[in-house]
């Protein structure tokens, strides 16, 4: 287990490496670019060259990575192009937010999943049927037209939850509770729907397996069967799409987040992006992918301690 640990530990360190890397090299390739971000359009050549030599801008891009690398590493991303605050500033008050959405979200997405995959299977029929309609329904569904419907009835028609904006849980638990409860259900319906194919599945493969019918035979308790023997065996692949699930909840919280107005990571990506401001949109790369990178890594651990098979691979 421990081994398994250390490979999935430096995987992860090296995907944070690449993603980093290739990200600075990306945007950095031409100075001129960032300096006419923040020069505008009318910026003459030697106005860039000199802006380019203020900002350390003019070095070789090698040594500019290396700089930058030494900093985020210590939490110094630089500071933002646009404003007086600080990278590492913008993001301890965005990286809340985001991940207030997310792990909610993944949350809610694992347990809805687990219990409509498993009435699925147990039951079969017209539940069966019922939960892969709405599985399907569920999968092609925007996110976005899911918030704007949410919007449209919850707050807009039945004001029972707020439109926009969110309320720190150090504030108010019950107002951080009401401010993330739409953008959490409009993310995770997706992947409840996802989720919940593949426990359906895995629950009606364990369940068909000659050591669930020994167990029947010897007249252990139908309950135990399940939830004891069964569900422990189809946690492995369901807690697999979950990591993958992940992913895309974080993708999807740029959507979200501009649909209910909260200032999260995404928000932050695309106004750093449309603005150019170079510095906020490395930081904001690097967190995502060390966020990211980390639960991909307990969800990895749990499968492990699942399924000890994962460990050998």
């Amino acid at each position: 287990m421990i081994a398994f640990a250390l490979r999935r530990l430096l995987f992860g360190l090296s995907l944070i490496l690449f993603a980093t890397t290739a990200t600075f090299f990306l945007v950095y390739r031409d100075a001129s670019l960032v300096t006419r971000n923040i020069l505008g359009e009318g910026a003459t050549q030697a106005d860039l060259d000199a802006r380019a030599a203020a900002m350390g801008l003019d070095r070789p891009i090698l040594v500019q990575f290396l700089d930058w690398l030494g900093g985020a590493v210590t939490g110094d991303f630089g500071q933002s192009y646009f404003s007086t605050e600080s990278v590492a500033s913008i993001l301890v008050s965005r990286v809340p937010v985001t991940l207030s959405i997310v792990a909610v979200g993944v949350l809610v997405s694992a347990l809805v999943s687990a219990v409509l995959g498993i009435l699925a299977a147990v039951r079969g029929g017209v539940i069966d049927r019922i939960v892969q309609v709405l599985s399907v329904i569920g999968m092609a569904l925007p996110n976005f037209w899911v918030a704007l419907m949410l919007v449209v009835v919850f707050a807009v028609t039945w004001r029972l939850l707020p439109a926009t904006g969110y309320v720190s849980p150090a504030q108010s638990v019950s107002g951080w509770l009401a401010s993330i409860t739409l953008p959490v259900i409009a993310l995770a319906v997706a992947s409840i729907a996802a989720a919940t194919q593949q426990v359906r599945g895995a629950m009606i493969d364990v369940l068909d397996t000659d050591y669930i019918r020994t167990l029947r035979a010897s007249g252990v308790r139908e309950r135990s069967i399940l939830f004891r023997h069964a569900l422990k065996n189809a946690a492995s692949p369901a807690l697999t799409v979950l990591s993958l699930q992940f992913i895309g909840l974080f993708g999807g919280a740029i959507v979200i987040e501009k649909v209910f107005a909260l200032p999260g990571l995404g928000t932050t990506a695309v106004n750093a992006t449309l603005q150019g401001d170079v510095p906020v949109l490395l930081g904001v790369v690097a967190v995502t992918v060390v966020i990211v990178v980390a639960v991909n890594l307990l969800i990895d651990l749990a499968n492990g301690w699942v399924n000890p098979k994962v460990t050998l691979r």
